[in-house]
C-alpha cells in the first residue's frame, strides 16, 4: 500500500510539471510575438491611418469631351467637311461608326448629316461603308497619263486634282518629261493639261515665236473664250457656266489674297511670253 501512495503522488507531480512547463511556453512565444511587433514600430509612432476611400473626382477628359459636344453641336455643313477631309486624305472606306471614332461626328444618330453625306457628290455609299469619290477613277501617274491623252484638246486640272493625293505631282513629271502640257492661267482653276504627241514635231521659227509672245490677251478668261469661237475653236474651258454654277451653289469664288505688285490697267499688255514652253522641249529642242 504505501509503495502504491508513493506511485501516485510521483504520477501528480509528474502531470503538475507537465501543465507547468506548457504555461510557460505558451507565455514565452506571447511574448517574443510582442517583441518583434515592437521591433518594427518604435514607441512613440503614432498608428498608421486607416485606408481613406478616394475621393470622388470628375472626369479628366473634359476638355476632350467638350471637344466632341462642340462638333455635334456645330452646323451640318461643318460635320460634312469633317468627314470629307477624312476620307479624303485616307482614300479608305469607313463606317459611321469608324467615322465617329475618327471625328466624332455621329453619322448614326444625325439624320441631317447622314442624308447630306450619302447625297453628297464626293462621296461615295455601298449601303455600309463611306468612301472619296472623285470624278475620274485615278490610282497612279500611268493612268493619268491614259487620261489626258484621251483628251486631244485639253483636261481641266480641276477635274483631276482630288484623283488621289499625289495627282500634282504626278502632273508635274509628266510636263518634265515632255508627255504634256500644263498651261496655267491668271485663274488657278482654268490650268489646261493637253497631251503632248511625240510624233508630231514641227519647227518654227524665231521671229513667230516672238510674234506669238507678243500677241496681247484679253484680261478675262470669257473673252478669251469668245476670240476662240470667233476663230472656229471650241474653249476647253467654260467659265461662264462654271461661274453660274458656283454662284448657285452658294460657293462665289474667293479672292486672292492682295499683293504689292504692278497693277494691270488698259495700257497694260498682256502677251503669252509666260508660256515659253509651248516652243521649247525638254533638252533644248525646237518643236
Amino acid at each position: 500500500m504505501a509503495l502504491n501512495e508513493r506511485l501516485s503522488k510521483f504520477k501528480q507531480q509528474q502531470e503538475r510539471c507537465q501543465t507547468t512547463l506548457s504555461s510557460i511556453a505558451a507565455t514565452q512565444a506571447s511574448t517574443s510575438k510582442l517583441q518583434i511587433s515592437s521591433r518594427s514600430r518604435p514607441v512613440n509612432a503614432p498608428l498608421a491611418p486607416a485606408k481613406q476611400t478616394p475621393a470622388i473626382k470628375f472626369s479628366n477628359d473634359t476638355e476632350r469631351l467638350q471637344h466632341i459636344n462642340s462638333i455635334r453641336k456645330s452646323p451640318v455643313g461643318a460635320q460634312i467637311k469633317l468627314v470629307i477631309e477624312l476620307l479624303y486624305k485616307t482614300r479608305q472606306a469607313y463606317t459611321a461608326e469608324q467615322i465617329n471614332d475618327a471625328t466624332y461626328v455621329a453619322i448614326n444618330s444625325n439624320k441631317a448629316v447622314f442624308d447630306s453625306l450619302r447625297n453628297n457628290l464626293k462621296v461615295q455609299f455601298d449601303g455600309k461603308r463611306f468612301s472619296y469619290k472623285s470624278k475620274h477613277d485615278l490610282n497612279g501617274k500611268d493612268q493619268l497619263l491614259y487620261l489626258i491623252r484621251k483628251y486631244p484638246e485639253g483636261l481641266p486640272v480641276v477635274e483631276v486634282k482630288d484623283a488621289y493625293p499625289t495627282v500634282l505631282e504626278d502632273l508635274q513629271s509628266l510636263k518634265a518629261s515632255g508627255d504634256i502640257w500644263w498651261l496655267s492661267s491668271m485663274d488657278s482653276q482654268e490650268d489646261i493639261a493637253y497631251p503632248n504627241d511625240p510624233k508630231s514635231k514641227i519647227k518654227v521659227d524665231a521671229d513667230l515665236k516672238q510674234l506669238y509672245r507678243e500677241i496681247e490677251l484679253p484680261r478675262d478668261m470669257i473673252d478669251i473664250e469668245k476670240e476662240l469661237l470667233k476663230n472656229g475653236h471650241k474653249p476647253a474651258t467654260d467659265t461662264t457656266k462654271r461661274r453660274a454654277a458656283a454662284q448657285i451653289n452658294g460657293q462665289p469664288k474667293k479672292p486672292k489674297a492682295k499683293k504689292k505688285q504692278k497693277q494691270i490697267t488698259k495700257r497694260t499688255k498682256l502677251t503669252n511670253a509666260h508660256m515659253p514652253e509651248l516652243f521649247d522641249l525638254p533638252g533644248g529642242r525646237n518643236t
